[in-house]
């Protein structure tokens, strides 16, 4: 089989795990492991396995299963270093090593003892998106902000440090990543009106390296005023404060809970922050920077370099924390070192990562309607900026009036759940969302601990298209357009995955795993899980036989209702009407499904 490596003795169970990962970047080029939750760090979810192809993955068959024993939303995905297998859970964040030569036996549990009351700080349900590896450690981000290193083979905590405070409403959702001696940790709790931030700890003790705020006095921030740059031009003195009233910034949002990528030649770090706090657009004048904004920024001393705020003055929720998928592709005849970014406002961004340059900004789902385009005239006073459509505006000379028909919801035309890139094909594989939302803002006071919301939303299917929630589309990010597009009853709100078998894999919120042709979106293949699928497909190699596992538990945002036991369809920011319909596909689950060819 073509370019499948055997497992190396070198990474057994008993055997030099922290010898192994001495390379970080060399593991995640073995092909047969999958070492970090974004398989590597260009954020491509793309594997060079491929005995699984497009021609026998209708063949494909479960092979063996394992429950989590936890129920609610299961985001993430499995790793897989040598011969053991990694698996997190929601809240309460256990973690399990599983012996892939002993039939998955588990080999270590580690199980947090966390405050319960972290719970409901926590917003769009309890979910956690995994653990990564590096220097012989698991490392992982628990929902009370906890960030723990815990031994490879044994399980036994190495080091702990807290991030944030659960009782300010900051708490924790996402993953980590290991950049060189650092790990990266974001921050969650925008809804509480938290201040958004990224810091680096050391891997080998958890002492903090650095922290950028996302907004803030320039030392908060870590700019260079004359040497940071947004659109080609220096960001200037306190620009983290001056688009803000008064003191606003001190509650701004802003937060970091979503996907970090790392260029090592450019020694850079790319990440998202979030919404603004209040949702309530006339409480916070200003562009509100920043919020909305891709940071890049020095691995090992947090300066930025440069910045691109995609919705100045958020007024819809379009968090734009989603992943930055690095790549190196070829316009007018010069290969470029690219980021492309699916904003949930629906723009899909690609990007000169390093220098910032806006190269494309399109809709990648045609019914979004808030804007009618990013403007691109760099002679522009408006260059970069989304140019509004009135009538989809949420600020008004005053609140309680609702805006009605606005595309994207909330939620976005993408969440956090990541798309994939195929270097054969050059093109994008992108989970969505198509759904519209009415949206009143209402006036709400700043309480710490408590939320800082100032909206009510209902969301609901995009009118006059194929009257589902979702669709999973090819995108062409030179060309900033749509290839091809699956239709589906749901919004796609599993993390996507392309391989050298010239297929996509991707799940379903019904609990489908789905197979389709990387060229055409053909479905090759479908099988459907206990519960719905908000994880990412992952693949690895074992014995010389390729792998394909997900993980799942209908939750999250868009389950947020079946895994709370919410009814009221304002509930749920707004998404537990639209997707009231869900609980007649599937229930409550927790369960990782690994699939193989049959012997």
């Amino acid at each position: 089989m073509r370019r499948l490596l055997i497992a190396a003795s070198a990474f057994a169970l008993t055997a030099g795990l922290a010898h192994a990962d001495a390379n970080l970047q060399s593991m995640m080029d073995d092909a047969n492991q999958w070492v970090i939750q974004t398989g590597d760090y260009k954020n491509q979810r793309y594997s060079k396995l491929d005995q699984i192809n497009k021609d026998n993955v209708k063949n494909l068959q479960v092979a063996w299963t394992f429950s989590t024993g936890v129920l609610r939303g299961h985001e993430g995905s499995p790793l897989v270093v040598g011969d053991v297998m990694y698996v997190h859970t929601p809240f309460p964040n256990i973690v399990y090593a599983l012996d892939l030569n002993n039939d998955g036996k588990i080999i270590w549990k580690y199980e947090p003892k966390q405050d319960p009351n972290v719970i409901p700080v926590m917003c769009c349900d309890t979910v956690n998106r995994g653990v990564a590896y590096a220097d012989g450690k698991i490392l992982l981000h628990q929902a009370d902000t906890k960030v723990v290193a815990l031994d490879a083979k044994t399980g036994a905590e190495v080091w702990s440090v807290t991030n944030g405070d659960p009782g300010i409403g900051e708490t924790n959702t996402a993953t980590v990543m290991p950049v060189g001696d650092k790990v990266i940790v974001g921050i969650s709790g925008g809804e509480f009106g938290v201040r958004g931030s990224v810091t680096a700890y050391n891997i080998k003790d958890g002492s903090q390296a650095w922290r950028a705020y996302s907004m803030g006095p320039d030392s908060d921030i870590l700019v260079d005023p004359e040497k940071t740059t947004h659109l080609g031009k220096p960001v200037g003195v306190d620009s983290g404060t001056n688009t803000w009233e008064g003191d606003q910034w001190k509650i701004g949002g802003g937060t970091t809970w979503g996907w970090y990528s790392y260029d090592a030649e450019e020694n850079l770090i790319y990440y998202g922050t979030g919404n603004p706090s209040t949702w309530n657009p006339a409480q916070r004048p200003g562009d509100n920077r920043w919020s909305m904004t891709v940071m890049a920024r020095d691995a090992d001393t947090g300066m930025a370099r440069w910045f691109y705020q995609m919705t100045p003055h958020d007024e819809w929720d379009y968090d734009g924390i989603n992943e930055m998928i690095l790549t190196e592709q070829e316009i007018d005849g010069k290969t470029r070192k690219l980021l492309t970014h699916f904003d949930r406002n629906g723009f899909g961004y690609t990007l000169d990562r390093v220098s910032g340059e806006l190269i494309t900004a399109e809709k990648y789902d045609p019914t979004v309607n808030w804007a009618t385009h990013v403007e691109m005239d760099k002679n522009s006073d408006q260059y970069g900026r989304p140019q509004v459509v009135a009538q989809y505006s949420t600020e008004h000379n005053g609140e309680d009036v609702n805006s009605t028909g606005i595309c994207p919801a909330a939620l976005g035309s993408k969440d956090q759940q990541p798309a994939a890139y195929s270097p054969t094909t050059g093109l994008f594989y992108v989970p969505t969302n198509h759904v519209c939302m009415d949206y009143e803002p209402f006036r709400v006071s700043y309480t710490a601990g408590q939320p800082y919301v100032g909206a009510t939303l209902s969301m609901y299917p995009a009118p006059n298209s194929h009257g589902g929630m979702g669709n999973f589309i090819a995108w062409d990010n030179i060309k900033g357009e749509i290839v091809w597009s699956i239709p589906e009853q749901f919004s796609v709100w599993s993390g996507a995955l392309a391989t050298a078998g010239d297929i996509v894999f991707y799940g379903t919120l019904e609990g489908y795993l789905k197979a389709v042709n990387m060229a055409t979106g053909e479905e090759l293949y479908k099988f459907k899980t206990p519960s719905g699928i908000i994880g990412n497909v992952m693949t690895y190699a074992h014995g010389g036989k390729q792998y394909v596992a997900v993980l799942s538990g209908v939750g999250g945002w868009a389950g947020i209702g079946l895994a709370a036991g919410l009814t009221n369809p304002n509930d749920g920011l707004g998404a537990v009407g639209g997707y009231a319909a869900l609980s007649d596909y599937t229930a409550l689950g927790g369960q990782l499904t690994v699939f193989s060819l049959p012997n």
